[in-house]
């Protein structure tokens, strides 16, 4: 995949694998979604205003800005030094918006389980793709900021 597939597929919450599965057969994986996270990413940069972000995408302004504020989060997972940073900085996105929504019950702690995991699966086919392994980033996966 390149850098586009994968703003996509955090843009629109797509595990990676899950992404690359629909490339080449499904238009939408292909076309439509990376046109839409490069106007997402003119908006982030300034380069586009917001109201013809959300006129050319054809959605109001509040779903437009949600949007380029998943954007802002999906470039800093996307562009990640590395595996090992990609996938903390995803897990600690996971936990801020499970925060935000409120960890109350169990219901909601499960989500979160799940969030993680899709991480873990995200951070396994990243690994693969650069033909490495997870020992490869323990030191990196186990750092204490």
């Amino acid at each position: 995949m390149k850098r586009i597939h994968y703003l996509a597929a955090e843009i629109f919450s797509y595990s990676y694998d899950n992404y690359e599965g629909h490339l080449g057969i499904n238009a939408r994986f292909d076309e439509v979604m990376p046109r839409d996270a490069r106007l997402l990413e003119l908006g982030v940069d300034g380069k586009v205003e917001l109201k013809e972000v959300a006129a050319r995408l054809e959605i109001d302004e509040d779903v437009a800005l949600d949007l380029l504020r998943r954007t802002q989060r999906a470039r800093r997972v996307v562009d990640a030094e590395n595996p090992a940073e990609a996938f903390r900085e995803g897990v600690r996105q996971s936990i801020e918006l499970a925060l935000e929504k409120g960890l109350e019950d169990p219901a909601a702690l499960d989500s979160l389980v799940v969030q993680i995991c899709y991480r873990a699966a995200d951070l396994g086919f990243l690994l693969k793709e650069a033909g490495q392994a997870l020992h490869d980033h323990s030191e990196q996966l186990r750092r204490e900021d």
